[in-house]
């Protein structure tokens, strides 16, 4: 960084001098800290609202038919007519929560909360590049987030056609109640969801390249940054086509127009649309989504990284690898969303195409998961709950990873599209694993966020039964995905052949419902720790990364004074010309010291 821009940073200390008031400090704040704990709040409130839908669902799929209290007190007469759920509420709320579990409590838990956080405190910047843009961002995605949940209570109901919203169910407002009004503000909350990524994703992207401190070349910079870089590269290239995809469907709806439509009848009337194609739509859609996934565990993989090399004591294992499978799989990402379209009637060579690149894509994975568990190994291994849940996070990825492999092959796949299969997968490969890796930041990065601790044996007690609940509910649904069982069906007993599939359907639920719970745990220790929390110290886990050399209390300008010169990597640990067993990056070299070649 110029010395034009260290210049820049203390002037912009000094214009913080006045006095804050609640509104600028606390609600339309433009300092970055402030903005990740907003995104972070939000993401749990979404959190809870998504986590209570599949609960609701759940039992739903046990007990079909059964009156349950509870959901006509949460839905309402017209949804649950004496406690019964009806068939057009169960496929809205499947569709809900996944909107809301995708965009709104990973994308934004993970990048809207981290990125914020970390990239400025990281590279050794005052804030981001632009403050004001970032504070438009985070308001923008809580606008879109109010928009989707007021969807929920418009007369017909919310969208309901599925969180892929496939043409023509989403196209013709007429086709199912969730067709309506719902989908509309769906489609609108998506528009506003994707400007305030994209703007969020410049401004990541802008900092990293711009902002960095004296001495921190991008092989210093630490991996959490790198997946932030990246995964904001990701969002720029591919939210556009989502968002030209909801352009085309709200046209579609609204102006006449058939781009998705071709020879639709309705209760035996001709409707006029012709030429369009829905398949247009799937190929604009899994575009993003694809990649989507990637945006959300990218983030996470980061995190992990972070966290194993702080708590095994020693340097991450294979540094420059685990930046070129970053890199690798940004690429790769943009090329295999085909694999979602195997049976949409693709030509049988394009699909082959889609499965090759599909296995490519687990070679830089793999990459990861390998060098996690070798920096894990022979370690001095601090378990705490961050730690738990980073190693946690590799055990998922890896077993939903190997499900990837059928899944992406398209002779294999046709047998298992869209059956519980598919939910398996990707539940825990991208939810679960996403989630683990944001609970790892969130018990890791706390004390940075709040200036305190959170209660580490509620932390063991939320992580062991999280980590069992979670398999308990994804695993046995591998075994009903290959015995047929279809997905979004809001109950199976009209299929004797699902006869025998119930039970297991009961005991998935019984551990949705006592995982779902447990969360409360996590919920009282975060809570409750910003304010009553154990007072932290200036560096807790001993870590190497800047942001750790930064004062406990929050300052506008991160750090009073000089920003801290870079002289090292991020992952000096166990050095042997050291007595302590961690160097930060601002401890300049000894003479004689060899710069550790990674």
């Amino acid at each position: 960084m110029s010395a034009e821009g260290h210049d820049h940073g203390h002037d912009h200390e000094h214009e913080h001098h006045h006095k804050e008031t609640f509104i600028t400090k606390y609600i339309f704040s433009i300092d970055h800290k402030m903005i990740a704990k907003q995104y972070l709040i939000t993401g749990i409130i979404m959190g809870i609202i998504g986590i209570v839908m599949s609960m609701l669902f759940r039992m739903q799929l046990a007990w079909p038919e059964e009156s349950f209290k509870i959901f006509n007190v949460l839905l309402g007469d017209k949804w649950a007519p004496d406690g019964v759920m009806k068939n057009d509420v169960y496929l809205a709320l499947v569709t809900i929560h996944g909107t809301i579990m995708v965009f709104f409590v990973l994308t934004a838990g993970l990048s809207g909360t981290f990125s914020n956080l970390l990239i400025p405190l990281q590279i050794g910047a005052r804030d981001m590049a632009s403050g004001f843009m970032n504070m438009i961002s985070y308001w923008m995605f809580f606008l879109s987030a109010v928009i989707m949940l007021s969807s929920l209570f418009v007369e017909a109901g919310p969208a309901s056609s599925g969180w892929t919203i496939y043409p023509p169910l989403s196209a013709l407002p007429q086709a199912i109640p969730g067709s309506g009004m719902g989908m509309t503000l769906w489609l609108i909350s998506m528009a506003i969801f994707i400007a305030s990524s994209l703007m969020g994703s410049l401004n990541y992207i802008v900092t990293v390249i711009n902002l960095r401190t004296k001495g921190m070349s991008m092989t210093r910079l630490p991996l959490t940054i790198w997946t932030f870089f990246v995964t904001a590269i990701i969002g720029v290239v591919s939210f556009p086509v989502l968002l030209s995809a909801a352009l085309l469907l709200i046209f579609d709806r609204s102006f006449g127009t058939s781009f998705f439509l071709s020879d639709i009848y309705i209760a035996g009337e001709v409707l006029h649309y012709q030429g369009g194609s829905p398949v247009l739509f799937e190929h604009l859609f899994w575009f993003l989504g694809h990649p989507e996934v990637y945006i959300v565990i990218l983030p996470a993989m980061g995190l992990v990284s972070e966290i194993l090399a702080t708590n095994s004591r020693k340097p991450i294992f294979g540094y420059r690898a685990m930046i070129m499978s970053v890199l690798a799989i940004a690429f790769l990402s943009t090329i295999v969303w085909g694999h979602h379209m195997f049976i949409s009637g693709m030509n049988p060579f394009l699909g082959s195409v889609f499965t090759f690149t599909t296995l490519l894509i687990a070679i830089p994975s793999a990459v990861k998961a390998f060098n996690w568990i070798t920096t894990l190994w022979k370690g001095n291994l601090q378990l705490n709950p961050a730690m738990l849940f980073s190693i946690g996070m590799i055990s998922t990825f890896i077993t939903g990873g190997l499900t990837g492999i059928i899944l992406g092959d398209s002779t294999l796949d046709i047998n298992v599209h869209d059956t519980y299969f598919v939910i398996a997968h990707f539940h825990l490969v991208m939810g679960i694993s996403a989630l683990y890796g944001m609970f790892g930041g969130i018990y890791h990065w706390f004390p940075k966020m709040f200036g305190r601790m959170m209660d580490k044996n509620l932390g063991y007690v939320h992580f062991w039964i999280t980590a069992i609940c979670a398999y308990g509910v994804f695993f046995p649904m591998h075994f009903i995905g290959l015995a047929g069982l279809p997905r979004r069906y809001y109950t199976n007993t009209n299929f004797p052949l699902f006869d025998d599939l119930q039970n297991v359907n009961v005991l998935i639920t019984v551990f949705a419902l006592v995982g779902g719970v447990f969360q409360l745990v996590f919920l009282y220790n975060f809570f409750a720790s910003i304010f009553y929390g154990k007072k932290a110290v200036q560096n807790p886990w001993k870590s190497n990364t800047l942001e750790w050399t930064t004062p406990v209390e929050h300052i506008h300008g991160n750090w009073p004074g000089a920003i801290p010169e870079v002289h090292r990597w991020p992952y000096d640990y166990s050095n042997p010309n050291h007595d302590v067993d961690f160097v930060p990056q601002n401890v300049p070299m000894k003479p004689g010291e060899e710069v550790l070649h990674h």
